[in-house]
């Protein structure tokens, strides 16, 4: 029906009818379009429920007409609307927040302990922690015979001076700048062996595994020190500056070559077991105070909740003298002229 009353509306402009005709004619037709078109028609326009119907028209029309009480109640009628319409936005505002927050499924999961209190840690997990192996031979040495070892030994010796000198027998504080220093070698020996597997495509035996775990236990032993050390802000402007210097030094020693690299960190693990048999000592003899070991160390190294700073220092330690294996493996390695490899990494050697 309303194709047949546009159609006639055309015939009467073209037939050139009058104005008013015309204006008369589209006057009439319009009000039977609207007349036909339901009081409750629903629009969904941005979410949105916007409604509208035939007395919308008497409103938009040029006669003014005078409110009346059906007018009134359609009017409360859409203020109504609208106050649902509103709570609905913001309803499917709230849904849409939760769906945005949870869309990607990248949320961890609930972990507990084995007691069944929730896991407290973000920085590592109950299936990353273990308990070290304090039976390891804190007395090896390997004897420099080589030109690279003893470069690589006398280098390490003199580093040791300055270390002396600013710390003495502040050993918290030497420990903590050491452990900054000590989580350098195997992210860069990690990283690079990761990018030589991508250029030659082929495996790294481990390795890259293996030395990046041990930046991360160098790590939390930082993260350790600094529960029982509150660094001052010359130390900190330290650590920039000593972790600039050694970063760029160790990289380019790195590929330039690697079995003198790993010589220096074998050697720069000696001296940290004997940095930390010294601490131990002053923890013996009463210098320094046995404090409750931080809970980070506790969850960390599953140790017993009485634990203390000794116990702590303890598993330190023997976490070192394993670097020191790990390093000193590595550099024999590359000295009998064969990659790593060709020898399988000790993948979670605590």
């Amino acid at each position: 029906m309303n194709q047949l009353l546009a159609r006639s509306l055309m015939r009467r402009l073209i037939s050139g009818s009058t104005c008013n005709r015309c204006i008369s004619s589209l006057s009439s037709s319009l009000a039977v379009v609207f007349r036909e078109v339901s009081s409750e028609s629903v629009v969904m326009m941005s979410g949105q429920r916007l409604r509208f119907s035939g007395q919308w028209w008497r409103m938009m029309s040029s006669t003014s007409e005078q409110p009346t009480k059906n007018s009134t109640k359609s009017t409360a009628v859409r203020k109504e609307d609208e106050k649902l319409t509103g709570d609905s936005v913001e309803k499917m505002e709230g849904k849409d927040d939760v769906a945005v927050s949870s869309y990607w499924g990248v949320s961890r999961p609930q972990i507990t302990k084995e007691d069944g209190s929730v896991w407290p840690w973000n920085c590592f997990m109950p299936w990353e922690t273990y308990q070290a192996d304090l039976s390891i031979d804190l007395s090896k040495h390997h004897v420099p015979k080589t030109l690279l070892d003893k470069v690589a030994y006398w280098t390490v010796k003199l580093l040791r001076i300055p270390t002396d000198i600013f710390f003495k027998r502040k050993y918290g504080c030497r420990a903590m700048m050491l452990e900054t220093v000590a989580g350098v070698p195997g992210m860069v020996g990690g990283m690079l062996l990761h990018l030589r597997s991508l250029r030659k495509f082929e495996q790294s035996g481990g390795w890259i595994k293996a030395l990046l775990e041990e930046a991360e236990n160098e790590r939390m032993h930082l993260m350790t020190m600094v529960e029982l050390v509150q660094p001052k802000w010359y130390e900190r402007l330290l650590v920039l500056v000593v972790q600039g210097v050694f970063f760029n030094f160790y990289f380019v020693l790195y590929l330039l070559s690697p079995k003198l690299a790993h010589r220096v960190v074998g050697y720069l693990e000696e001296e940290a077991i004997h940095s930390y048999t010294l601490y131990l000592n002053d923890i013996d003899r009463g210098e320094i105070e046995n404090v409750p070991a931080p809970s980070i160390a506790i969850d960390y190294w599953r140790l017993p909740k009485n634990a203390t700073l000794k116990d702590v220092i303890t598993v330190i330690r023997a976490d070192e003298a394993h670097h020191r294996d790990v390093n000193h493996f590595a550099s024999d390695i590359h000295y009998q002229g064969k990659k790593l490899q060709e020898a399988a990494a000790p993948i979670g050697y605590h």
